[in-house]
């Protein structure tokens, strides 16, 4: 078939059909008191016609019926059908009198039928045990006409009115079956809608504190290196003008590169760049040569040491980094001039390491020091948390000088 035929082909009968009610449902949700003015009007029209066009004479058992008690009964067995949703018992509790009248007198109105609909509504929005004293108030007017006009055998006029009541309470019960599970599953799409929405605010939470704690790193340590390079600089002008030009030379590339890192995590933050930011490797041990450049650089004497094979996988390189990176910037902080740092790395099996930073300085910590107070400490224990590693900070023991930090990161355990 052509494509073009193909779209413009008729409508399917079931999805036209389906368009038309879910039109006739949202219409009676949002005027449910018209749709039953209306909905009633229909019948109490249907009822007054059969009253008037004396159709009620094909069925009656008695013709002689006041013209007055007809028109009482058709009222009467159609009139309450307005608050057939609200108070279904109520409706056809006020309508078993009407029909055992009109059992009773032989007119046998056809609008005594509308008392299925009030069944379905019972079997749609009522427990369901209602459905057996319903069943008994709508017989009982079958047994009065039988025995009082003796047309037919009981099992026909039982039977016939029991047939009727049970395909009315069964399309009730199918629809409010439907109707339940439509709920259900419209309950479920939104809690799990509520929970996608739970993850993405924890996951952009973490994002935030893994931004912050990326941050207070790069800054930090940058920052302290430009310091030691300006007050490197500045003894160095009156003495050796090509020291102090090389110093600005250092502080204007470490100065770029905290741009650089600052502009990349911040772009983290932006919704429409998030996607191409997560994609930036992060530093690892491959890194560190670069790192200790840069604060040998500040004036820092930095020695490493190394045992074993360094084979950890990304998560635990970058804390490592971070680590090292952090307790450095905070010796170039506070160690003091002419004070040197070591770093010993032991790479262990199964990606267990520890790594021991000491530095030679007069091992105090005023009470504004990173390591104390901010993200210094708090940072470095949670990246430790990760991988359930230890990590010590303190002054060294005497009589030596100088402030020690220690890492230890477990063996990995397998999954």
């Amino acid at each position: 078939m052509d494509p073009v035929t193909e779209a413009r082909a008729p409508e399917p009968l079931t999805d036209y059909a389906h368009r038309v009610s879910r039109k006739v449902r949202a219409f009676d949700q949002r005027h449910p008191l018209l749709w039953d003015l209306h909905f009633t009007g229909f019948w109490v029209t249907a009822a007054l016609i059969d009253y008037t066009g004396r159709g009620w004479r094909h069925n009656a058992h008695n013709l002689d019926v006041p013209g007055w008690l007809l028109l009482t009964l058709s009222l009467g067995l159609s009139v309450p059908l307005l608050r057939r949703r609200t108070h279904p018992g109520t409706v056809l509790a006020a309508m078993a009198p009407f029909a055992l009248v009109n059992a009773w007198t032989g007119a046998a109105l056809q609008a005594a039928l509308l008392q299925l609909v009030v069944i379905y509504h019972i079997a749609l929005r009522r427990s369901l045990h209602n459905l057996w004293w319903a069943t008994a108030l709508m017989l009982t007017p079958v047994f009065v006409s039988v025995v009082r006009y003796g047309e037919g055998t009981w099992d026909q006029q039982i039977g016939s009115q029991l047939m009727s009541i049970t395909v009315a309470a069964l399309i009730g019960i199918t629809v409010r079956t439907r109707r339940n599970y439509t709920e259900a599953l419209e309950d479920r799409a939104r809690r799990l809608e509520t929970e996608r929405d739970q993850q993405a605010q924890l996951a952009t939470a973490a994002e935030r504190a893994r931004i912050a704690r990326e941050m207070h790193d790069i800054i930090g340590h940058n920052l302290s290196v430009i310091t030691g390079l300006a007050d490197g600089g500045r003894y160095a002008a009156a003495k050796s003008p090509e020291r102090a030009g090389q110093a600005l030379d250092a502080i204007a590339t470490t100065s770029r590169q905290a741009l650089t890192e600052l502009r990349r995590l911040l772009d983290v933050l932006r919704e429409e760049e998030k996607n191409r930011a997560d994609l930036t490797p992060q530093p690892g041990l491959t890194d560190l040569d670069q790192l200790l450049d840069g604060v040998r650089s500040a004036g820092l004497t930095v020695r490493t040491t190394t045992h074993g094979t360094p084979t950890l996988p990304p998560g635990r390189q970058l804390t490592v980094y971070r680590v090292i990176q952090e307790a450095l910037t905070n010796t170039l902080k506070h160690a003091g001039p002419g004070a040197t740092a070591e770093i010993e790395l032991s790479y262990e099996e199964r990606a267990a390491v520890t790594v021991d930073i000491t530095d030679t300085g007069n091992g105090r910590r005023t009470d504004d020091d990173p390591l104390r107070a901010g993200r210094g400490l708090p940072g470095m224990r949670e990246r430790t948390a990760l991988y359930d590693g230890t990590l010590e900070a303190g002054p060294r023991p005497h009589p030596e000088q100088g402030w020690r930090v220690r890492l230890h990161l477990p063996e990995e355990t397998p999954q």
